[in-house]
């Protein structure tokens, strides 16, 4: 009996256990799953605790609105308020017909008006006016493999849409090199999508190009062996150079790969007869290029967060990349010199870095110029960066306060939080990207991605210490010096850092591949950037060109502003003037006068208008989404306008005409306009009263307000009527 009993209760245990064992098991299932699908949930719930380190502090929040103040500094460009976007298609496209059925029948020969091109202008002749539809028979397959960073990415794509529309061609989403798989990114993610929305992309342009997401299994097995024809593009090669070399190849092979590498494809300035690809490029750019959707979200949650405490802010980009300021020689930017009796000697070693670039690019035919360039001539040209804090004496000059909030964009800013901390003095509320997100959030964009250890120590040449302790003894007259001491062994701790190559080696290392891995996140911050500072009530850059010369990631915001909201408030200071300005008052930035701080009032003032001119012949000719006017705009003006414009001369018309924005608006967006009192129309903005005290630039003001300012507004209108006047000449 009793060994029946203790058989049971084995028995019964056993079973116990299994039970429990089954339950742990589906307790650990439910537990995956629930991790697995619930991520959206639990990010939102931890969304709403996030702590940050921005803590806005404002001396005066409640400021008005609708004061004179407020309008000068945060209020629209009035002269700008009639331009609105317009990327619609105004008519047809110019299709070659003639050239795609006679290379079609003899591929092997050019017809006779096609020679009669050149690279900068098409002849359209005999070029017929129609739409074709973009999923009719297609000329072949286009695939595109784009290397660059943020802006160059963006103005390829927009010019590969364009190449194949004008070759009628299929286009393959583009592979953007610096987010493949093989630089370390997420494998959630295949290149295109890592940054933009490829279901957005292709919905967007189904009536314009007909757009795949990969090419068919043949030729994707061609393309692995090599077998298909490439192309690598220059950065302004014309339609006749696609319609000439491209096309015969295309039609023959039925795919043609090219390699985009200087950031751009196609000439930006395009005949008057195509100016409907133009408008194809905005299209692209600013309606079917959006983020995937986790960038976007995690971009409007930080506008949403800048917003919160109801003030306007203003967002910089410092422009201050290392590529730039080798390409234009502004190395001693960063130099500190100490002068000794031997002369001045470099001590800094973002100077050697800088030089180590130019030497680099020159090398490599990028840079024409000498290796050594004088750094303060440059300067003086406007051929370099404004500084963090000649742009924060800039603003503080306007008449921003100390309490604005500043979001400072940008990847990378180079010379760091060194750089930026005269601008931190200057304002209060200084905020980026980190102080505006959790650490979570910006990984949650990253995707999962693998652990990685860097195992490629840099380590430098290994030490050998000869022995000549024999030699010395027998040797040589006594008494002598003792033998110099070994070498100090060097390990790879002390030479890590971006910078620790410079003191070992004249060559600049290779990339590893969590190197490689942070210049695909830089893509994503400069995404986040870029939708911040589009959006932003002000923007201001410090240098708008990149390491090659041609416009930047700030040329890009700031044409995406004059194509979005024209009137919104987008300086542009001419550095030449602006370096001279400083010089003037070098030794009394501080402390200003009013004459000083009048002449930089207005020049920042004009800047407003002079400097969308001066992008026209400056920028356009390099990037057309710089300055996408005035193929991508149109006029709209209200009744009260039309009316004034019958009794007075108007103010706007020679910018209009500057700009050659000659298209009225349709009339359905005529039709949601409020028109405004005469009254506030022809209202001045009155110009704020500007201190001359030591305290100008900094929260604790203890200079003297009330003298002096009604004379200093008085000057200033005098100076806003004859600008006027001069704007209506």
């Amino acid at each position: 009996m009793k060994g029946e009993r203790k058989t049971m209760i084995k028995s019964k245990m056993k079973w116990v256990g299994l039970v429990g064992l089954v339950l742990s098991a589906f307790s650990l299932f439910v537990h995956f799953l629930l991790a697995r699908f619930t991520e959206e949930g639990v990010t939102d719930y931890q969304s709403s605790v996030t702590i940050f380190s921005w803590r806005p502090v404002f001396e005066n929040p409640d400021f008005a609105k609708n004061s004179p103040s407020y309008r000068r500094l945060w209020g629209p460009v009035r002269r700008l308020e009639s331009l609105h976007p317009d990327a619609n298609p105004r008519g047809y496209y110019t299709e070659l017909d003639n050239v795609v059925l006679f290379i079609r029948m003899f591929s092997f020969v050019v017809p006779y008006f096609i020679q009669s091109m050149n690279n900068t202008k098409v002849v359209v002749s005999n070029f017929n006016m129609h739409t074709t539809d973009p999923r009719s028979e297609s000329s072949g397959y286009v695939f595109v493999r784009i290397q660059g960073g943020f802006h160059e990415i963006r103005n390829s794509i927009c010019d590969v849409v364009v190449i194949s529309r004008l070759l009628n061609a299929t286009l393959v989403i583009p592979e953007i090199q610096s987010t493949t798989r093989s630089k370390g990114i997420s494998s959630q993610f295949k290149s295109f999508a890592y940054l933009y929305n490829e279901d957005n992309f292709m919905a967007a342009l189904v009536k314009d190009v007909k757009v795949v997401k990969t090419l068919p299994q043949n030729l994707k097995d061609a393309r692995r062996l090599k077998k298909i024809p490439s192309f690598r593009v220059p950065n302004s090669a014309s339609p006749y150079f696609y319609l000439h070399h491209v096309l015969p190849v295309l039609i023959k092979h039925v795919v043609v790969e090219l390699v985009v590498s200087d950031g751009g494809c196609l000439q930006a300035i395009l005949p008057p007869q195509l100016e409907e690809y133009q408008r194809l490029r905005c299209r692209v750019a600013f309606h079917a290029l959006r983020f995937r959707q986790e960038v976007q979200e995690l971009a409007t949650k930080m506008l949403q967060r800048l917003r919160a405490p109801g003030q306007p802010f203003i967002a910089f980009d410092p422009g201050l990349t290392r590529d730039a300021l080798a390409y234009y020689g502004c190395a001693e930017l960063f130099q500190h010199l100490i002068v000794l009796c031997l002369g001045a000697l470099p001590k800094d070693v973002h100077s050697e870095l800088i030089q180590h670039k130019r030497a680099w690019m020159k090398k490599r035919g990028i840079v024409k110029g000498k290796l050594s360039v004088n750094s303060a001539e440059q300067r003086l040209n406007g051929s370099c960066p404004l500084m963090p804090e000649e742009v924060g004496i800039l603003l503080r000059a306007y008449g921003y306060p100390w309490d604005t909030i500043l979001y400072v964009s940008g990847g990378e800013v180079f010379g760091g939080q060194r750089t930026l901390t005269p601008l931190h003095a200057m304002f209060e509320n200084i905020v980026d990207r980190t102080s505006l997100s959790a650490a979570w959030e910006l990984n949650r964009i990253y995707g999962r991605e693998v652990n990685l250890v860097d195992t490629k120590l840099r380590a430098p040449p290994s030490v050998v210490q000869e022995k000549k302790h024999e030699v010395w003894k027998n040797e040589g007259p006594r008494p002598r010096p003792l033998p110099p001491p070994p070498a100090r062994p060097k390990y790879p701790y002390n030479i890590e850092g971006w910078w620790g190559w410079v003191a070992e080696s004249d060559n600049e290392p290779e990339s590893t591949v969590m190197e490689l891995r942070t210049n695909a996140h830089k893509l994503l911050w400069e995404a986040i950037d870029y939708l911040i500072c589009v959006e932003a009530d002000v923007f201001i850059p410090g240098f708008d060109r990149d390491g090659k010369g041609r416009p930047n990631f700030a040329s890009l915001v700031m044409g995406h502003r004059l194509y979005q909201a024209a009137a919104s408030k987008t300086f542009q200071p001419n550095r030449r003037e602006v370096v001279k300005l400083l010089e003037e008052n070098r030794e009394h930035l501080y402390q200003a006068n009013h004459t000083w701080l009048t002449s930089t009032r207005s020049h920042l003032r004009r800047s407003l208008i002079d400097g969308v001119i001066r992008a026209s012949t400056k920028s356009k000719p390099l990037s057309f989404l710089s300055h996408p006017v005035p193929e991508c705009s149109c006029l709209r003006y209200d009744l009260t306008k039309k009316s004034l414009h019958v009794s007075s001369p108007s103010t706007q018309a020679p910018v209009e005409a500057a700009l050659g924005v000659m298209h009225h608006c349709p009339k359905w967006m005529d039709s949601g306009i409020k028109t405004k009192s005469k009254d506030k129309e022809i209202e001045e903005d009155p110009d704020e009263d500007i201190s001359s005290s030591s305290g100008l630039f900094f929260r604790n003001s203890g200079g003297n307000h009330e003298s002096g300012g009604g004379e200093l507004i008085k000057e200033e209108s005098q100076l806003d009527d004859q600008e006027e006047l001069e704007g209506a000449d």
